[in-house]
This record gives C-alpha cells, sequence and structure tokens, in this order.
C-alpha cells in the first residue's frame, strides 16, 4: 500500500469536511475556498485519507514524507470541455480573423471544423496518438488532473471512431482520469451540406450504434447553433443518444441567442457550455434544472467576442463551472491558470469563485465530483503542489505564468 505525508503545507486550500461533502457549488457559495493555513494532508492506497493543522497533526507510519516548505496546494484542475485530440493548428486562419474576417465567415469558405476535418482525415491514428499526448502532458503540467476530450473533427464514420480510439489510448496510459464526449455534429461535411437528413441518419443510425457497441463514448455533444445544427435537429440527436446510453453535453449559445440553453436543460444535459448569449430566459431555465454551465472565455477572448455574463449567472444561483475549450481554431490553449486571469479580469469572478468553477464544478460537469474537485476524505490525491507563492490569489495575478511546481496524480509525484 502507497502512503504519502505532506507536511509544512503554507496553504492547502479547496477543502470539504467530512459528512458535508458538496457535488458543486452554486450562486453565493462559490464565493469560499476552504484553506486550512500550516497543514499536512495524509494519503493512503492513492486517495485522501485525511488532513489538518500541523499543531494538531495525527501520528503516521509513512515511507514517503514530503515536507511543503510553506508551499500552497490545491486541487488538481477538472477541465470539463476539450477538443485536444486533433491532427494540426489553425494558425492562417488566426491571421484572417486578425485582419477582420469573422468565425463564421472561415466557417462559410471551408475553414473553421471543416479544415480540421479534413486534416484529420489525411493523418494516421499512431501519429494522432503521439501529438495528442504531448498535448495532454502539457496540460497536466499546468495542473490539469482530470479532462474531458470529444470527438468532431472527424465528420465521417471511420474517423470519428479514429479520434475516439486515440481518446480511449489516451485514457489507457492512466496519466489522468479522462471522459470522451461524441461530437459529430460539430459541423456539416461538405457532401451533407445540403442534405441534412442524410448526415443526422448517419449519426443515429451507423455512427451511434458502433460506438455504443465499442464503449467509446462517456457522452453525446452537438454543436447547437446558427449555421451548424438547429434546435430540432439538436433535440433528435440528443434523444437518439439517450436511448442509446450516451447523456448529452451541447455546445450552446457561442455565437447566437440560439435555443441550445433550453433544448440541453428539456433533454437533462449533463452540461451546456460556451454561454457568450444568455438572457433571463436561459437564466430561468438553468435555474430549475441539474444542467451545469460551462463558461469557455478563453474562445470568447481569442475569437474576441462578447464575454459571457458570469456575474448576473452567478448571482443567480447557479454552478457556473469553466472549463478551456482547447482547440485549433477558436482556443489553442489548455493552459487553466491563463483561464482563471481571463475568468476575474473579464468577468469579473472572484478568485475564489474562478478556482471554484475549475475543480468542484468542473468535476460536477464530468459527473466525478464523488472522486475529485476538492480535497475531501476518500477523492483520489490528484493535488496541484504550487510553488513558494503568497497566496491562492496570487495564481491568476501572476498572468501568463505557470504557478505549478510539482503534480500529484494517485497520490504519486509525476
Amino acid at each position: 500500500m502507497h502512503h504519502l505525508l505532506i507536511t509544512n503545507i503554507g496553504l492547502l486550500c479547496g477543502l470539504e469536511k467530512q459528512g458535508q461533502e458538496r457535488s458543486r457549488f452554486c450562486g453565493t457559495e462559490m464565493a469560499s475556498l476552504h484553506t486550512i493555513e500550516n497543514a499536512w494532508l495524509y494519503m493512503e492506497d492513492h486517495k485522501i485519507h485525511s488532513f489538518g493543522k500541523m499543531e494538531k497533526m495525527d501520528f503516521f507510519s509513512a515511507e514517503n514524507v514530503y515536507d511543503a516548505e510553506g508551499r500552497v496546494i490545491l486541487p488538481a484542475w477538472v477541465d470539463s470541455h476539450t477538443h485536444l485530440v486533433f491532427a494540426s493548428s489553425r494558425e492562417a486562419e488566426f491571421v484572417d480573423r486578425v485582419k477582420g474576417m469573422s468565425y463564421e465567415e472561415i466557417a462559410r469558405r471551408g475553414g473553421g471544423i471543416l479544415n480540421s476535418a479534413k486534416k484529420l482525415n489525411e493523418i494516421s491514428e499512431s501519429e494522432l496518438f503521439d501529438k495528442s499526448l504531448e498535448r495532454l502532458h502539457q496540460v497536466v503540467a499546468k495542473g490539469t488532473g482530470t479532462i474531458e476530450i470529444k470527438s468532431g473533427y472527424g465528420l465521417t464514420l471511420e474517423a470519428e471512431l479514429k479520434m475516439l480510439r486515440v481518446i480511449r489510448r489516451l485514457k489507457e496510459t492512466h496519466l489522468i482520469p479522462i471522459k470522451a464526449s461524441f461530437l459529430a455534429a460539430h459541423a456539416y461535411p461538405l457532401e451533407f451540406k445540403e442534405n441534412h437528413e442524410g448526415y443526422l441518419n448517419l449519426i443515429i443510425n451507423q455512427m451511434i450504434p458502433q460506438i455504443v457497441d465499442d464503449g467509446l463514448a462517456d457522452y453525446i455533444d452537438v454543436f447547437c447553433e446558427k449555421g451548424f445544427f438547429s434546435v430540432d435537429e439538436t433535440a433528435r440527436l440528443l434523444d437518439a443518444g439517450w436511448k442509446a446510453g450516451l447523456k448529452p453535453k451541447i455546445h450552446a449559445n457561442q455565437l447566437h441567442y440560439s435555443g441550445g440553453v433550453q433544448v440541453g436543460v428539456k433533454h437533462n444535459a449533463i452540461s451546456v457550455d460556451h454561454l457568450e448569449c444568455v438572457g433571463e430566459e436561459e437564466i430561468a431555465a438553468l435555474k430549475n434544472s441539474n444542467t451545469i454551465p460551462t463558461l469557455l472565455p478563453a474562445a470568447a477572448f481569442f475569437l474576441g467576442i462578447n464575454y459571457q455574463p458570469a456575474r448576473k449567472m452567478i448571482d443567480a444561483g447557479l454552478p457556473v463551472c469553466l472549463a478551456t475549450d482547447y482547440n485549433p481554431g477558436s482556443c489553442p490553449s489548455g493552459n487553466v491558470p491563463l483561464l482563471l486571469t481571463i475568468a476575474c479580469t473579464q468577468l469579473k469572478m472572484t478568485p475564489e469563485e474562478a478556482i471554484n468553477a475549475v475543480t468542484i464544478n468542473g468535476a460536477a460537469a464530468l459527473e466525478m465530483s464523488h472522486e475529485v474537485g476538492s480535497i475531501a476524505v476518500g477523492k483520489k490525491a490528484n493535488l496541484i503542489v504550487a510553488g513558494k507563492i503568497p497566496s491562492y490569489q496570487y495564481i491568476p495575478y501572476n498572468f501568463g505564468n505557470n504557478p505549478v511546481e510539482r503534480m500529484l496524480i494517485n497520490g504519486v509525484f509525476l
């Protein structure tokens, strides 16, 4: 059995007391980040066993003892929305946007998602895995300890299966816990541009059954947006997903008030993600549901579009979640510390709200609240050992820099 005792922790953050564990933090609850100064933390069999103040430390016979020498320790980030598996970058489109072309204009002329799909169809599965594994290591080095990865750059049965097999291979490395989402409904391929019915039938009758048979996905996802998948088309796909055992997570309201939030809530989506366009109607729908609103402000930053109304949503009592949206087109970054800065400076979230949004609420958006997202007895010991920083508020303040000195995954130092 593996034992690890960490002593002299300057600040232990993101704690939940036994018997008071929460699956998510809503509204005003997000403003508190529970901490202990001058703390110890004991891990047994890769899980958190106990913690407390140094002056009241229990005696442990741990073969591994680490003196934190005043460092800050937090739960590892839970990044609940990424497209980390992709074939190559799209910096030419970045330049087009800098010169004034819109995201939608680029998509209409075969760029965007269709560009990534073309490149993905050309790459070998082993090369795709190697590139994706390298990216996974990079995000873990910046504090990510659990991640969701979507397909959706295949847009054919074979290429979607290729992506999902790569995600499964990433899972099998056991580097960090990974959830997979099936996102063939990311865009209409060129050959189905005038034949939406044909592509919907391909997804429903061929792709979903095969993916479920092969056990390749945890969720179904749809890009519900003007110019992509309509509310009615989204509803059909979510119904088909539910029937096959794939729970919905959807892209909603990124570019327009698309009705995506309402259709997601109606279909008991685990989360609705993006949410740049959110008004009273969307907030009312979310308030009466278990669906988690997941904000992706780094994509809004990179595209230069409106930010999400996080304050309005938190003040309405919602369990707001943050994720990176790491993808080659609209957010080529899986850097959570930078995401925290954007959330604080642009969305006016406090550091406590932002950290809770990408830990405990990120875990809820992946149905993993019982395993990760906070420091609680019995949870996985997936933790960030930050350098000798003065406080956790320093992480979003010190923007563009990596606060992570070491990562603990399953109670073992990487």
